[in-house]
């Protein structure tokens, strides 16, 4: 009778099983991983200049009380300058100064305002809506820096403790869908938009309820595109073809537009 042989497997059979099972546990572990991560990251949004994760706020921030600012499209506190076709969609104010120059060709629908009850007042609350704005604190506030250009911000109170810019990528606000959801920046320093540069609006975010306190001055890019109420302590500038959904509101300087489509929102 033929006799079988019977293959031997090597004496460390069992250690390389358990082997074989080390690894396939650490796949699956790592797949699973893969998969949280991939789900947060739906709710952070980051950039490269400005690394910091961009979470969800669990705090409502309620919204800044304008007043008798609420009607300007436009405040100024030492002069306004025009050059070009600007058109301004809301009323123009000016105090304590008394320089409006390039209307035409400038237009503007809505009143101008200079140094009357209405525009005192308009300045009057204008300086307590930034006060506001600039006293908001919150438990989960986030610390922004640089350049926030590639974010995406959704309500709540975020704060730079210097100058940011909207640079190397546009800007987004999504309100997850609450048509009442209020943003608040407040920016220590400057805030500045490059060429082309936008600020996008999502999730039913509305411009009315963005609010910009900026400690010195704005300055907004060629042709760039914003959105939200600027309140600067100090000048606004438009330069050529920049757009504002909002309102531009300096308390202390000079507001200057060339070729600038301004609608109060």
């Amino acid at each position: 009778m033929k006799q079988h042989k019977f293959k031997h497997y090597p004496k460390d059979i069992d250690s390389k099983i358990k082997k074989m099972k080390t690894n396939y546990f650490f796949t699956i572990i790592t797949l699973i991983a893969i998969f949280i991560f991939t789900a947060c990251s739906n709710d952070v949004t980051t950039n490269s200049d400005n690394p910091v994760a961009i979470p969800l706020q669990n705090t409502s921030q309620p919204s800044v009380a304008l007043a008798g600012a609420a009607d300007f499209a436009i405040i100024a506190g030492s002069s306004v300058t025009n050059t070009g076709a600007t058109s301004i969609t809301g009323d123009l104010g000016l105090s304590p100064g008394t320089s409006i120059g390039g209307f035409p060709p400038g237009k503007l629908v809505g009143t101008l305002q200079i140094n009357t009850n209405i525009a005192l007042q308009g300045k009057l609350d204008l300086t307590a809506a930034y006060n506001d704005a600039a006293g908001r604190i919150s438990t989960d506030i986030v610390t922004l820096s640089g350049n926030i250009g590639g974010l995406t911000l959704t309500p709540g109170l975020y704060k730079s403790t210097s100058s940011l810019a909207i640079s190397s990528g546009d800007l987004t606000f999504d309100a997850k869908g609450n048509s009442n959801a209020v943003f608040i920046i407040q920016i220590a320093s400057s805030l500045t938009t490059t060429s082309g540069r936008k600020v996008f609006l999502k999730g039913n975010a509305s411009a009315s309820n963005i609010y910009w306190k900026v400690g010195s001055s704005a300055t907004f890019g060629t042709t760039s595109v914003m959105n939200g109420t600027v309140m600067a302590m100090q000048s606004i500038t438009f330069n050529t073809g920049a757009t504002l959904n909002g309102r531009a509101l300096a308390r202390t300087g000079n507001v200057t537009l060339a070729g600038n489509t301004i609608v109060k929102e």
